[in-house]
């Protein structure tokens, strides 16, 4: 089987599906890589790097389209691809369940990384989380960067500086990455999440579990994703947090819930009660932000508070998220095409619930369902 990794296309993107250290355990199982020239350059990867690991390095894009029975990229496209391939990669069906039909229109089998099951089998290849912890590291270093304070307690000879309070809402993986990278930096941390399980979590990093006296019931699906909670829930903890928020240096949202809008958490007048200098930065910016002023993809002041609503932070931090989004790709590759060839009919899970489109049609029941298919 011939996989081939593309230079990604979409403005910004700095990452590549796979990088020289994951090329040595797909090589020796059978595998033949072609990675188009220049594909890991913006991630720090040199054309060299990959053929000394034993891939072949294609002049261009048509050269590894042709060859290639496997195409591995970040943010998967049908654009120029030839029917009969198979894709993997991010298209986020559940948000934007059309792009599904442009696979199945091309003959496409369509692999989506967003879906993989949240099951023990699966953790390796579980590039979401691998991602998520990318985004609560930069979170808090944008924080500390655009806050006017130092994150850590300093005792000088001219005085004591108090240390940053930092208040993370969400606590999945990029909320414990975001914890503990804030204790890192010496602030004092405080974390919430509807799910009171993740206390121990919270606890167990040196931060505080702020404890909201809700009724949460079914915070999460059986697939370990957040489930969306009704308005009443919402309006409720906005009012149990505006304290908390107002209390705080620095505020991290986290919260998103697959294939919908984001919930609110912050609204403007609780912004408004937070100290001038303050900064929010919502991860959540890509699927309407959980704060009520995030502007996505952009950094605005509001009420003298910084809010960041940058979009795909696991980008700016390009070798080391290509480092564990290949590792996931890898696999992925290795358990659905290890024999050398992909088991369509298998009622594998992790296949099952990852594939999309396939011979011409959308086979996801998901996917169907959102596109009123089902």
């Amino acid at each position: 089987m011939i996989v081939g990794v593309l230079k990604e296309t979409l403005p910004g993107e700095r990452r590549v599906a796979l990088v020289p250290a994951a090329l040595p355990s797909l090589v020796s199982k059978g595998f033949e890589v072609l990675v188009e020239a220049g594909a890991g350059a913006a991630a720090g990867f040199t054309d060299g790097e990959f053929a000394a690991r034993g891939a072949k390095v294609a002049a261009g894009r048509e050269e590894v389209i042709r060859a290639a029975d496997v195409i591995v990229c970040v943010r998967a496209g049908a654009g120029g691809l030839r029917a009969g391939q198979a894709v993997i990669g991010f298209f986020d069906p559940l948000s934007d369940p059309g792009r599904a039909r442009e696979f199945a229109a091309a003959g496409l089998s369509a692999f989506a990384m967003e879906l993989m099951p949240r099951i023990t089998r699966a953790q390796s290849m579980d590039a979401l989380s691998s991602m998520a912890t990318v985004a609560g590291y930069k979170a808090v270093i944008l924080a500390a960067y655009h806050l006017p304070r130092l994150f850590p307690m300093l005792m000088t000879a001219a005085g004591t500086v108090a240390p940053a309070k930092v208040f993370v809402v969400g606590v999945g993986v990029a909320g414990l990455q975001a914890i503990a990278t804030a204790r890192r930096l010496g602030a004092v941390v405080h974390a919430y999440d509807v799910r009171p399980a993740v206390k121990e979590q919270v606890l167990s990093l040196g931060a505080k579990f702020v404890e909201l006296p809700l009724e949460a019931g079914q915070a999460e699906d059986k697939g370990g994703y957040a489930r969306a909670m009704d308005e009443t829930f919402y309006r409720r903890q906005r009012e149990l947090m505006k304290r908390v928020v107002a209390e705080s240096d620095v505020v991290i949202t986290t919260a998103a819930v697959p294939g919908r809008k984001a919930p609110v958490l912050v609204t403007g007048d609780m912004v408004r009660g937070m100290a001038p200098g303050s900064v929010i930065v919502d991860l959540a910016a890509e699927r309407g932000g959980n704060c009520e002023l995030t502007e996505s993809g952009a950094i605005v002041e509001r009420h003298g508070v910084t809010v960041i609503g940058l979009l795909n932070l696991p980008s700016t931090a390009p070798y080391h998220a290509s480092q564990l989004y290949a590792r996931n790709v890898a696999n992925f590759l290795h358990h659905i095409a290890g024999k050398g060839a992909i088991d369509f009919s298998s009622d594998d899970e992790i296949l099952r619930e990852t594939l999309v489109a396939h011979e011409g049609r959308i086979v996801h029941p998901r996917v169907k369902e959102l596109l009123g298919e089902a």
